[in-house]
């Protein structure tokens, strides 16, 4: 008769709190590689379990629960990092030469570093419409290569500034065009002209927000802007309504910018975001190509898209409206709102050119063209920004006046 001998219960170690996947994943990568410290600190940031007895000495590490004070909470809303005394890291790259930054104290600096860039109309491209004009017909119909190519450009176009717009379609019904015609560049982006001064970032001023901005504020930097130009009558500062919708036309909608603290989902962020709202390029039967609403109706106040194109001086729009009216049509935008001539500017030094983009008029208007300013403090470049200004049935034209 052989004795086995008798196994000690193998030891659980005790676990404080819930623990969850991240934190099991912590501990396991901090056995392999050391501590690694989180730049982000919360309640459950610190570890809170406790190593066996059983393992080596050499490789335990022991972290002691950390909780946030008041004076770190302060720390946090400003940017920083909380964490009781200077951090020993932070100390050694100081040390080494680079330099300690936060959002809320260098956020114009990193706005003005990372700005987008200005857009020459010299460069918009062509050499994708080139090499299709350079296609023979049939090559072009062949497997409706022109249209899928037209429909990709366009995503492809929109996809940093509108990367969750519903896709557009190209429709004809009418007769054998493929697409509009190859020249024609579909951009959200404002081009410049000749002798058109890039935007102005140096007196572009943002708020100090936390979170999003409150409507109702007396200190946020851009509820003063806008009431300024409009006054909601004691209904909150901003333009637009918690939905996104547009309280009132006509007047000049100042959006949050890059040197603004507030966050993403602020209310008064909408234009930016870019389109929400199904519509298509549509051929009709007697005004060539326009844009029409998608399979669902889009709300009235909704924002629909840019007048986008190029930013042209006086001058330049003179030389370009005698061509134009040679084939009767307009393409040409006078940058000259109401507000503008109040402020001193009587008349209009610059003008926005759709050639690429197109227009739709209409003596039964459903939208309405806003300017509105985002990054640019130069009042006299304005974004033009289209919004409906009454309910859009599916398959309607949208047309403005």
């Amino acid at each position: 008769m052989t004795l086995e001998p008798v196994r000690e219960p193998e030891q659980i170690p005790p676990v404080i709190g819930p623990r969850t996947r991240s934190q099991a994943t912590s501990e396991t990568s901090s056995l392999r590689s050391g501590p690694r410290r989180s730049a982000r600190l919360s309640s459950t940031s610190a570890s809170s379990s406790v190593e066996p007895p059983e393992r080596p000495a050499s490789r335990t590490r022991r972290y002691e629960p950390y909780i946030r004070s008041a004076s770190d909470e302060d720390i946090v809303s400003n940017g920083g990092i909380s964490r009781r005394g200077r951090p020993k890291y932070l100390k050694a790259f100081e040390d080494a030469g680079f330099e300690a930054i936060s959002w809320k104290k260098d956020r114009k600096r990193l706005a003005k570093e990372f700005a987008p860039l200005t857009q020459l109309a010299k460069d918009i491209p062509h050499d994708l419409h080139d090499r299709l004009n350079s296609l023979s017909l049939s090559a072009r119909q062949a497997g409706n290569m022109q249209v899928l190519i037209f429909e990709a450009e366009i995503r492809a176009n929109t996809a940093e500034d509108e990367p969750y717009a519903p896709p557009i379609q190209i429709v004809n019904e009418v007769d054998d065009e493929l697409t509009p015609p190859l020249e024609f560049y579909y951009s959200n982006l404002m081009w410049h002209g000749e002798g058109v001064p890039k935007p102005d970032y140096e007196n572009l001023r943002g708020c100090d927000c936390i979170g999003p901005c409150d409507p109702m504020s007396k200190t946020c930097a851009c509820v003063k802007r806008q009431r300024k130009y409009w006054d909601s009558g004691g209904g909150g500062g901003f333009i637009y309504d918690k939905k996104g919708k547009l309280r009132a036309h006509e007047y000049p909608i100042f959006e949050c910018n890059m040197n603004c603290a507030c966050s993403d989902d602020c209310t008064n962020r909408v234009v930016q975001h870019g389109r929400q709202h199904e519509i298509a390029i549509c051929k009709t039967v007697n005004k060539g190509w326009g844009v029409f609403a998608g399979t669902k109706k889009i709300p009235a106040n909704s924002y629909i898209g840019l007048y986008a194109g190029e930013y042209l001086t006086d001058s330049e729009t003179e030389q370009r409206g005698r061509i134009y009216n040679k084939f009767g049509r307009t393409y040409l935008f006078d940058l000259d709102f109401w507000f503008l001539k109040q402020g001193g500017y009587e008349n209009a030094r610059y003008c926005v050119d759709a050639y690429h983009a197109g227009n739709n008029h209409s003596c039964d208007p459903n939208c309405v063209i806003n300017a509105c300013y985002i990054n640019e403090a130069n009042l006299e470049k304005p974004l033009l920004t289209i919004f409906t200004c009454r309910d859009v049935e599916p398959y309607e034209e949208l047309c403005f006046s």
